[in-house]
């Protein structure tokens, strides 16, 4: 097993035992969710996913669909027409609160139910059927596979969802939304109700992660600036009345929904989705919440965790009168820039035939111990070694 498989194998297993929380009961189709799930996955900037636990398990998407529907809709009419429907600022109160402005009726953000369903209705469509293959189409972009609905989710969402009705006809006095407020939040419980993986949730967060593009099917599914937005707003309002707590201790953007899954990013290094049915108070995974927090402090992943560099390190090469090679890295060495400094290497060593590579890291300002742990077995697959002493 490569060490980034075992890495994610062993984070899984120290919370395995946990089981705090329950599994959302509002809605009959979710409170049938085995409970004992627990799946994890990364996608870097290459494209390439690591997957593990339960990683084939389908789930209803839930709210995690509100940062990418947020996102096509500010890329089809501009970040200043949207932000006439919905605001931007933390609400402090649980994701079905009636958070809106006295003076214009303008939910909080788009990542409360009031908000999200604002959203849905500024995607266009004539009608029901045209506005939500609009928003699957949209949300397969960016998982990178075509995706559908689960009718029996959708379903049991619509017959037991009269508070969302009430806020979309709240919000249809107030003008946020036009036409028929039905439109709207039918197409929000479908949206809510699309099937997905851990590794599709993982390659959405990755598309945000850098700056639009799908990093499996290399499409350009928004704007660099639109997922700048995105992020900032998942930073602040992700994670519910919890983000703050969230913010301190795992530091990365994020999105969770009530069906057990939560998806995280680091900008311009990797998206991660994990899935784990148990919530906490606020509507999270708690499972998922301490896989996160583990991976957060083990891969250096905080947002303001101190770095000399993001971006990969710098790179000398010397060739010794035996042929060996050697390689001195210099500056910082992250989880993410460890793929793309192997991927260089591989260029090199094919390219002048090399006897034998040696990795000098000892040069290097911050080395990251996953970083380390993956760049020592992938060297030693080139035959070669790295030097840390």
């Amino acid at each position: 097993m490569d060490p980034v498989t075992q890495l994610l194998e062993d984070v899984l297993d120290d919370v395995r035992g946990e089981d705090a929380g329950a599994v959302a009961d509002y809605i009959p189709e979710l409170a049938r969710a085995d409970a004992s799930r627990l799946a994890l996955a990364v996608t870097g900037p290459a494209g390439g996913t690591i997957a593990v636990g339960d990683a084939d398990a389908e789930f209803s998407i839930q709210s995690i669909s509100k940062p990418f529907v947020f996102a096509l809709v500010l890329d089809a009419l501009g970040r200043d027409e949207v932000l006439r429907h919905v605001g931007v600022e933390p609400s402090g109160e649980p994701f079905n609160a009636i958070s809106l402005e006295e003076s214009t009726g303008r939910p909080a953000n788009p990542l409360i139910n009031a908000g999200a369903i604002a959203v849905t209705g500024l995607v266009p469509g004539t009608d029901l059927e045209e506005r939500s293959a609009r928003i699957v189409a949209g949300l397969s972009a960016f998982a990178g596979r075509s995706l559908t609905v689960d009718e029996d989710v959708y379903a049991s969402e619509s017959a037991t969802a009269e508070r969302n009705r009430a806020l979309a006809h709240l919000l249809r006095s107030y003008d946020i939304l036009h036409g028929d407020p039905h439109v709207s939040v039918e197409a929000y419980f479908r949206q809510c109700a699309t099937l997905v993986t851990v590794t599709d949730v993982s390659v959405m967060a990755g598309t945000l992660a850098f700056g639009g593009r799908n990093p499996v099917t290399g499409e350009k599914v928004i704007s660099a600036r639109t997922a700048r937005d995105v992020v900032s707003l998942m930073t602040s309002c992700g994670m519910y009345d919890g983000s703050g707590s969230w913010l301190l201790r795992v530091g990365l953007p994020a999105k969770s929904g009530v069906s057990g899954g939560i998806l995280a990013l680091a900008p311009s290094q990797f998206g991660v989705a994990v899935m784990s049915p148990r919530l906490d108070v606020h509507g999270n995974s708690t499972r998922g919440r301490l896989v996160l927090e583990r991976l957060s402090d083990e891969l250096g992943m905080h947002v303001f965790d101190q770095h000399t560099a993001i971006a990969t390190p710098r790179v000398s090469v010397e060739h010794d009168s035996d042929g060996t090679m050697r390689v001195g890295l210099e500056g910082e060495l992250s989880f993410s820039g460890a793929e793309r400094v192997l991927a260089a290497l591989r260029g090199i060593e094919v390219a002048a035939d090399v006897p034998h590579l040696v990795v000098d890291v000892r040069g290097l300002s911050q080395l990251h111990p996953a970083a380390l742990a993956v760049l020592r077995a992938q060297v030693g697959r080139l035959g070669g070694e790295v030097r840390d002493d």
